[in-house]
């Protein structure tokens, strides 16, 4: 059974620069964002990311190009995306917390022709065998050698006579920004998102999060999700000002709940555990905020409701994925909201639930996995191998995700099919933390598998087979993984075991190790 949204939206034909623009144009001088001590308005973010876009097409990036934009959360990140988008190259999405294998990966894997980074990931590349492209482009000033600073890529455009022409390109086609996921098995891949799936999924958010140019949006999760681009875009739509912080403490954002009024904001289970923990929580005045948005992890109910009672925060759930919107509580229908299902499906999108083994549709209310076909789901991935396992008949999106849906549409999540671990709503792929325990001498073989966490949703936990008179502790392979990988790749556990469970077919049976844990207490 096809289960369809009762609500159909208008979708623009137009690149994803077209919203700052258009902003810049409607607000001018209003307070489009605040980051630190700084601000900017419309009309500033706007002619910023033109000048950028001056200096790429200045220095040979252009239409089809694919540039690998690496930093932790600051203005820049914005206004080289809107360059980029004017140009017609795509934002590879880069994790700044990413070590030297994780980027060597990214730039293999998508063949990027340029790189813009902070000076924290151009440290993880300095001094390493990771092939860069020839243009390197630094956001600090005091580049090391072979990088430019971005203010010299901006100031050497402005003496040139180029300018960049309005994009004529297939924008259902033409790849806008390319976050990184790991679907629904395998090493992590590149998600392909155009121009118009973005602007489809940027109109459905305006109008399911109930966006207006009256709100003041709060935004401290990373951009380099596919959840940065999509509310940054979603804020300029609505003409809804912006305050970015570097990274979440929960002091530093209910103080500025309190001081800038601020309207919506977005979260998760380590989120709302964090605000729950904070002793003085009852003594913020929280009164602007609708309501917080819950992604990226599953709701827990019992913390929800305490950080209600305690601070009237109401919490609008909601499900996607890097790929593609699915549902969303009705926002403009408060009483209805519920913290055990995060909604119905989004506008003009389809919900299918199919039988794991035949991929057959269940019967209604039965569970199976969720599969999904929208508007603002991606192109595909790189690599394109990986669509075949992605897609299954006409342009139905597998989600890895398994659950239910109630007659009026109402949807449930109960479990995975994939083997991905999510942490915090980041996606774990077994394999590359298996891949990279096998490269040490004193592992025989490993399985890497997902254990609850109440903070992050998941943690990865290692069962490892040491090889033959070898004595290595836990503490050892942790600190293996630890000194390669991004820290919410790291290892929460580890356990010795004499062998690893697999099928007939070499499968890893992750589930008996599960049990095993079980077992064990």
């Amino acid at each position: 059974m096809i289960t369809r949204s009762p609500w159909s939206l208008d979708y623009p034909r137009q690149p994803i620069h077209a919203f700052l623009r258009d902003a810049a144009a409607r607000h001018g001088e209003r307070v489009a964002l605040r980051f630190d001590d700084e601000s900017f308005s419309f009309r500033e973010l706007d002619d910023l990311g033109a000048a950028i876009a001056d200096g790429f097409l200045h220095r040979g990036i252009g239409v089809g190009d694919r540039v690998l934009l690496a930093t932790a959360n600051r203005p820049e990140w914005i206004t080289v995306l809107h360059g980029l988008s004017q140009v017609g190259a795509a934002a590879v999405l880069g994790n700044s917390s990413w070590r030297e294998v994780e980027l060597r990966h990214a730039l293999s894997l998508t063949g990027c022709r340029a790189v813009v980074a902070d000076r924290p990931v151009i440290d993880q590349l300095i001094g390493t065998s990771v092939e860069l492209p020839e243009l390197r482009v630094s956001l600090d000033d005091g580049a090391p050698e072979g990088w430019v600073p971005l203010s010299q890529v901006v100031d050497d455009a402005a003496t040139s006579a180029a300018t960049v022409p309005e994009l004529d390109a297939d924008l259902s086609r033409l790849e806008a920004v390319l976050p990184f996921s790991s679907g629904t098995t395998g090493l992590p891949k590149a998600v392909r998102h155009t121009h118009q799936s973005l602007t489809n999924a940027v109109v459905q958010r305006v109008a399911m999060f109930g966006l207006s140019d009256t709100d003041r949006l709060q935004l401290f999760l990373p951009l380099f999700t596919a959840f940065g681009p999509l509310v940054t875009l979603a804020a300029f739509a609505s003409g809804a000002s912006v305050r970015l912080f570097r990274r979440f403490d929960a002091q530093a954002v209910l103080q500025n709940m309190e001081d800038e009024g601020i309207t919506m904001t977005f979260g998760s289970a380590g989120v709302a555990l964090a605000l729950r923990d904070q002793p003085n929580l009852e003594d913020f005045d929280l009164s602007s905020l609708r309501h917080m948005i819950w992604g990226a992890t599953p709701v827990s109910i019992d913390v929800a409701e305490e950080v209600t009672r305690r601070a009237g925060i109401r919490w609008l759930v909601a499900y996607a994925c890097t790929e593609t919107g699915i549902a969303n509580n009705p926002v403009h229908e408060p009483e209805r909201w519920r913290l055990d299902s995060p909604g119905l499906p989004l506008p003009d999108t389809e919900l299918r639930v199919r039988d794991l083994e035949s991929g057959a549709d269940v019967p209604d209310g039965a569970q199976g996995e969720i599969v999904v076909r929208g508007p603002a789901t991606m192109l595909g991935y790189l690599p394109e191998a990986a669509d075949a396992d992605a897609f299954v008949d006409d342009g139905w999106l597998r989600t890895g995700d398994i659950g239910w849906i109630e007659p009026e549409g109402w949807v449930h999540v109960t479990d995975r099919a994939k083997e991905m671990i999510k942490v915090s709503g980041f996606q774990v792929a077994p394999a590359e933390l298996e891949q990279l325990l096998l490269t040490n001498p004193e592992v025989a073989d490993c399985a890497v598998y997902g254990i609850p966490d109440a903070r992050t949703g998941e943690a990865p936990k290692a069962a490892v087979v040491r090889a033959l008179g070898s004595d290595l502790t836990a503490d050892e392979v942790t600190a293996y993984v630890a000194e390669r990988l991004a820290r919410y790749k790291h290892l929460r556990a580890v356990v010795f075991v004499d062998a690893i469970p697999r099928n007939s077919g070499g499968k890893v049976l992750r589930r008996v190790l599960r049990d095993a844990d079980d077992q064990r207490g």
